[in-house]
């Protein structure tokens, strides 16, 4: 099944936000590749390959919170994407969580609920770890405006 649906979750197993999207994605009925890249760590090729696959910038995955970002002086705006890159591969807890792939594209899965539009299939409903309970925008009314 997930080989005709591959899906890749860059994973941080202390966090609930990832947590809950690996979650989702198993409720929705496929069986991920989760990699936990505090473990795996980071090529600058593959971080390069993720933020071109989602028309995204170094710091727009840039964790600071619990991260040492602010020691490092990476929250200056000035500093390079060169530099961010560079760092994130040395720091991988730099790089928010979760990313994930699918045939239909890449996201930082932020909040977990995300995960949803890069799905071919999802369930009915979802209880996050926190007890809220998501529903796909597919079951939900449709509002016009």
């Amino acid at each position: 099944m997930s080989d005709e649906f591959p899906i890749t979750v860059f994973h941080n197993p202390a966090c609930g936000t990832s947590r809950n999207t690996v979650a989702m994605i198993e409720a929705a009925g496929y069986a991920p590749n989760v990699v936990e890249y505090l473990k795996a760590g980071w090529t600058r090729a593959q971080l390069e390959d993720l933020l071109a696959r989602m028309g995204a910038r170094p710091r727009d995955i840039l964790r600071e919170k619990g991260t040492p970002a602010a020691e490092l002086g990476l929250l200056d705006p000035a500093v390079s994407d060169e530099a961010l890159l560079e760092a994130m591969v040395q720091h991988p807890i730099l790089v928010n969580r979760p990313i994930v792939g699918t045939p239909k594209g890449v996201k930082l899965s932020r909040p977990s609920e995300v995960v949803l539009e890069l799905l071919e299939r999802q369930p009915e409903t979802f209880t996050k770890e926190d007890g809220e309970v998501v529903r796909p925008a597919s079951s939900s009314p449709c509002r016009l405006g």
